[in-house]
């Protein structure tokens, strides 16, 4: 009998996961179109309109043929909330793991993991450490998928800052961003992580970009303003919008560090929830 209820959990887990792996790669997140729409509402700059129409363009094309809405269909980092009468154990990742091998054949996804050193491609987006899993506490089992492509991932950065240093965080989250130019390709949306440890504050600032973003605190407009006074602009032509949104996320840090991390999210700002329905 247990045996039966946990092969159920097992299938509702997986099924769930390719679901919402399915919607983040196909829809595009109401609050994300929005921003993209109210940025395209305001630029000045001819080139920086044709290229927002540009991308509402795939947002349509990908919708109505029902594919990716990017080529960089990512590698998958998932929450997983999960109450506490579910015992928790390997056989969960296992579960998101099958989901994510299933929604590589399914969608179909390009096939991103590979061997740090060998460089072999799995085929599935599965491996030795893939697809990233969280697991948090919550009143029910959830999945929540982000798809996260190597052209953003691959510029964003982490600093050890001292805690004399606050008033550099702006400046460092907008040098990450001038350092990236047009490689993640903008408008980008901002995750921030202040606090925390070296390899905690990464995760916080992965986190915030699941926030929704059709809001900003004072502090997160102020640096999205110093960002957007980059004028890199849609695609890294030049424009009035270089990032939607910065989003921040904090967490209580050693008195002798600030940690201050900038995950760089692309304007196919990605990202599902579903709920998973325990048999």
């Amino acid at each position: 009998m247990a045996e039966t209820a946990d092969a159920a959990l097992f299938e509702a887990i997986a099924g769930a996961t390719a679901k919402a792996i399915r919607r983040a790669e196909i829809e595009m997140p109401p609050d994300v179109l929005a921003r993209l729409r109210r940025a395209a509402a305001s630029e000045t700059s001819e080139v920086a309109r044709q290229e927002l129409q540009n991308i509402f363009a795939n947002i349509e094309e990908a919708e109505r043929r029902q594919i990716p809405i990017c080529q960089d269909t990512g590698v998958m980092v998932v929450y997983l909330t999960v109450p506490p009468d579910i015992p928790f154990s390997g056989r969960l990742g296992d579960a998101v793991a099958e989901g994510v091998a299933r929604a590589t054949g399914e969608v179909p996804l390009r096939p991103n993991v590979v061997d740090p050193i060998a460089r072999h491609n799995t085929g599935t987006n599965t491996g030795q450490g893939m697809p990233v899993v969280h697991v948090l506490p919550g009143d029910q089992i959830t999945v929540t998928v982000l798809p996260k492509g190597a052209g953003s991932e691959n510029v964003s950065r982490t600093a050890m800052l001292l805690p004399s240093q606050q008033a550099e965080i702006p400046r460092f989250v907008a040098e990450t961003m001038l350092l990236a130019g047009g490689k993640p390709c903008p408008p980008v949306v901002l995750g921030v992580g202040i606090g925390s440890t070296f390899d905690g504050v990464a995760a916080l600032a992965k986190e915030a970009l699941l926030q929704p973003i059709d809001a900003m605190d004072p502090f997160e407009q102020m640096i999205c303003d110093v960002v957007n006074s980059l004028e890199i602009g849609p695609m890294g032509l030049g424009g009035a919008t270089t990032a939607l949104a910065v989003k921040v996320k904090t967490a209580d840090c050693h008195t002798a560090s600030l940690p201050v991390a900038v995950n760089v999210q692309c304007w196919a700002c990605r990202r599902a929830t579903e709920i998973v329905e325990v048999p």
